[in-house]
This record gives structure tokens, C-alpha cells and sequence, in this order.
């Protein structure tokens, strides 16, 4: 993608967020419905322009309050994920100041963790289950990571434990975890390489300037978005073996999609 089409399309998007940011706020100061949308039809608009193809598998959350525990490959997960339907995510704080992302970030509510603070987990955890208990969708990277795009690594569960606090708080009733696959597959019509897949991924001390320049001059690229059969959450659930289920879940979902890892 030659420079000058990437500059026309950062300068689509940045009027897009201007045309929206304004409207998001208010709505998510009012309750309104809009706030859920716009984000959405933010991340499509983004999707569309860089030719990045969704294909999405499984049935999504339904009308229990979820926590999502997906796998996390590169940052393009959350436009890819954000595209789906109304959701929130779990962030560390450093993204909050991110430019773009970060104001993005507030406006579709995420909620952000501290990891250099022992109380940061308590905290979020209960945050987001104050959050579940509204009826909320939000997703964990439950990896508290990227990786290389060619392996998944161990679930962590202490953030999990937002949803037993989200049932202390409702006095009972039902929480879902809820796995979910992210694989990208194909680039031009072709299929990924396992020496291609850290080209996409975005993990360790890479810079993101240098690696959204691969992005963009990629091609066009389609992920695989797998739901998985979401897993009852109760009083008496283990969150280390949930986490764990959520986890083998996820690494099957990623294999079928894109080969072993």
C-alpha cells in the first residue's frame, strides 16, 4: 500500500473519530443505546479501510452477563474484536494514553489495570463485576500478553475471579466465561506461515511505529473469530480449572483455524 493511499486512509479515520467522539461521549453519559454502536461502526470503518476480513464462527454472548477469555496475537485484535458486537475490554493502563487507541479506549468504556500495583486486580476485578452485574460483555486477554502469533500461552486466572465477585454482588444468579479464538489465516489470499505470523503479532519490546508499517504494507489480511460454548460460572466453580477449560478451549479453536502451534 503505497504512502500516499495509507496517509488517505489515517486521515478518513481520524475525521471519523472526530465525527464520533462527541456523540459517544454524550451518549455514554446518558445511557443511550448509540454508545454501543458507534464503536462498532468505528471498527468496521477501520477494518474496511486497511482490508483486514473478519470471519466469524460460533454464537456470540447472549443475554447472560459474560466475561470473555480470548486469546491476544497483536493490538489489530481489538478493532477486530470491537467490530463483532457491543463489548468492552480489559486493557493495562499504558494504553490509555496510547494516541487514537487511547481515547478510543475510554469512550467504549474499557477498563483498565494497573500491573505495577499489588491492589490493581482486586480493584478491577471489582469494576468489572460491577460491570457484569449491569449485563456487560467484556473481554480478557487472558494471556496478560501478546505472543508471537505461534503459540498460545497459559490463561491466567486472577482476573477471572471477577466473575465470582459479580455473583456475590447480584446475590447469585448466572455468569458466563466465554472462550473465544482469534487466528489470522490468510494474507493476500494466502495462507499465514508460521514464519509469517510474527510479522502480524505484536509482542515484547517491538516498537508499533515499525510494525504497523508491516501492517499496512502487508495486504490485505482475514481472521478467523471463533466463540466458544460458554462455561457456567457459579459460587462453587474452581476459576483456576474454568480458566484452564477456557484456555484447552481456545487452543482448539486456534489449531483448527490455523494449523498446530
Amino acid at each position: 500500500m503505497r504512502a500516499v493511499a495509507v496517509a488517505a486512509r489515517l486521515v478518513v479515520l481520524g475525521l471519523a473519530f472526530a465525527v464520533i467522539a462527541g456523540p459517544q461521549l454524550l451518549a455514554l453519559r446518558l445511557g443511550r443505546p448509540l454508545a454501543e454502536r458507534l464503536p462498532i461502526a468505528f471498527h468496521r470503518l477501520f477494518l474496511r479501510l486497511f482490508s483486514v476480513r473478519v470471519v466469524e464462527r460460533g454464537r456470540p454472548p447472549g443475554d447472560v452477563p459474560t466475561l470473555v477469555l480470548a486469546n491476544h496475537v497483536s493490538w489489530l485484535d481489538i478493532p477486530v474484536i470491537g467490530s463483532l458486537r457491543p463489548l468492552s475490554f480489559i486493557a493495562k493502563s499504558e494504553v490509555a494514553a496510547w494516541p487514537v487507541i487511547g481515547p478510543l479506549a475510554w469512550l467504549q468504556r474499557t477498563v483498565f489495570i494497573d500491573r505495577g500495583r499489588r491492589k490493581a486486580t482486586a480493584e478491577v476485578n471489582r469494576e468489572v463485576a460491577r460491570r457484569l452485574v449491569r449485563g456487560d460483555a467484556i473481554v480478557l486477554f487472558a494471556e496478560g500478553t501478546t505472543g508471537d502469533g505461534n503459540r498460545l500461552l497459559p490463561f491466567r486466572s486472577s482476573l477471572v475471579g471477577a466473575a465470582r465477585a459479580a455473583l456475590a454482588e447480584s446475590g447469585g444468579g448466572r455468569i458466563h466465561l466465554q472462550p473465544l479464538a482469534i487466528a489470522y489465516t490468510r494474507r493476500n489470499g494466502l495462507p499465514v506461515t508460521r514464519r509469517e505470523r510474527p510479522e502480524i503479532a505484536w509482542y515484547g519490546d517491538m516498537d508499533l511505529g515499525p510494525h504497523l508499517g508491516l501492517f499496512v504494507r502487508g495486504g490485505a489480511l482475514d481472521v478467523v473469530v471463533t466463540w466458544g460454548e460458554p462455561i457456567p460460572f457459579e459460587e462453587s466453580t474452581d476459576r483456576k480449572h474454568a480458566t484452564v477449560e477456557a484456555e484447552a478451549a481456545v487452543r482448539a479453536a486456534v489449531r483448527r483455524a490455523s494449523g498446530p502451534r
